[in-house]
């Protein structure tokens, strides 16, 4: 089965849907991690510095989940992971790659960086601030999971610096909660939303999920309304996906059972339907998975800097970065990374990968692409390449089947090429890329 599904599935099928990096993911080797510490250890490049901390921790596992998280785990394996991870940064920061350069932008992502008490988060971000800081940075990110969410934490949090927090919701259903193995039920979203807005975070976010199973119309319109009563300065909307390693694929795989979840064209028509809502609400929508409600007040830093070839160190197990041109993984076994950073004192580099400057292209177009609009000019002035005649039968192919509009200095998706547009991407793709595994 190739894992990266076509712009013509319409069944839900086990395999990887939504792109987020390029060359894919299976194509990153161990032996070319002397490039990454050849880069570490070079000056920086004139781009902006962005920093991605993995917290792996959840209370429960997802059945959709496929990150890197770890549930049921003692203080003191907690206290290991937060020794190592402030071991990576003091390492991080001695690197050469650093330059002078303040941090653009900051992301606390998981597993669920929320699952740490306020004591364990302040020790965090003190061991963390003997070596970096982040006053400068425009957006620090901070994900969290309703149900682990208190008043002292959040009130925490904003003193540590977060300004904005992204709440995996993903439905206001119960019955699809408990369904799909969440560990949080409405009424702890509900809860917490008093707390945030009560505290006062600059922008706060949260996520749904279209399709997870068991959803239904009436469930969906129902979520959408309480979202837009909640008012958050954005939203985030998922279309679900079953990559290989989920609760879901395997069951799906082992047991040769049919898949749970809903086709990919009634998933369109509920994030179709959800743009229509927001629009009608007053949002705009920003990107193919977001809306938000003020545009000059929401920049989405973390994405848009990634999307045009920032810097990313990525500290914590499994987690990815990208340096100098190098794409790189930090291994994914505890004990491995553990033992790299405590008991070598060595960064826990995993796999990398160097692109080439046509891949490093086709990266930024393809990522760029799912804001709804590529202007020409950019990738002219960047990449010395006319990226409308490069690929001007892939843009034909799209546009005769109503994805998108060229015009001469600009390429526009329709409405369809939004909610469709990961399936649009790999007719991009270099030969040997199309068809393999994506992870």
């Amino acid at each position: 089965m190739v894992e990266q599904m076509s712009s013509t599935s319409t069944k839900t099928e086990v395999g990887s849907y939504f792109i987020s990096n390029y060359p894919p993911f299976s194509q990153w080797r161990k032996e070319l991690l002397p490039e990454v510490e050849r880069a570490l250890a070079s000056p920086p490049q004139d781009v902006p510095l962005g920093l991605y901390l993995h917290i792996p921790f959840c209370r429960k596992r997802c059945k959709f989940c496929y990150f890197k998280v770890f549930t049921d785990n003692k203080a003191s394996d907690i206290e290991q992971y937060v020794q190592a991870l402030a071991k990576e940064i003091e390492l991080v920061s001695r690197q050469p790659v650093m330059g002078q350069r303040p941090f653009r932008f900051v992301y606390f992502g998981g597993g669920t960086p929320s699952f740490l008490s306020p004591r364990q988060l302040t020790a965090l971000v003190e061991r963390l601030r003997a070596n970096i800081n982040w006053d400068l940075a425009e957006e620090v990110t901070f994900e969290c999971e309703p149900g682990t969410l208190r008043e002292a934490k959040l009130r925490t949090l904003k003193e540590l610096g977060v300004t904005r927090l992204s709440l995996g919701v993903e439905s206001f259903s119960d019955a699809i909660l408990e369904a799909n193995g969440r560990a949080h039920l409405a009424p702890e979203v509900f809860r917490a939303w008093e707390w945030i807005q009560a505290i006062g975070f600059p922008n706060v976010n949260i996520d749904l999920i279209a399709g997870m199973v068991g959803e239904t119309w009436d469930n969906w319109r129902d979520t959408i309304r309480q979202a837009i009563e909640l008012s958050p300065d954005s939203v985030t909307i998922y279309q679900m996906e079953l990559p290989f390693n989920t609760v879901y694929s395997q069951d799906i795989l082992g047991n040769k059972i049919e898949t749970p979840v809903a086709e990919w064209p009634m998933k369109r028509a509920w994030v179709d339907y959800a743009f229509d809502e927001f629009l009608s609400a007053g949002y705009q929508i920003s990107s193919a998975y977001t809306v938000v409600k003020d545009s000059a007040k929401v920049n989405f830093s973390y994405r848009d800097n990634l999307w045009q070839g920032s810097d990313l160190l990525a500290t914590g197990i499994a987690s990815f970065g990208h340096v100098s041109g190098v794409h790189y993984q930090n291994k994914a076994e505890w004990d491995q990374y553990i033992g790299d950073l405590i008991q070598h004192e060595r960064l826990p580099l995993g796999r990398a990968l160097v692109p080439t400057p046509l891949q490093r292209l086709i990266r930024e177009m393809i990522l760029q692409l799912k804001k709804g609009y590529l202007h020409v000019a950019y990738f002219q002035e960047k990449f010395g390449v006319n990226i409308l005649e490069q690929w001007s039968e892939e843009w034909q192919a799209h546009a005769a089947a109503g994805m998108l509009v060229t015009e001469p200095d600009e390429i526009r998706l329709t409405r369809q090429g939004l909610l469709e547009v990961d399936g649009l991407l790999p007719a991009f793709f270099e030969p040997e890329h199309r068809g393999i595994r994506y992870t």
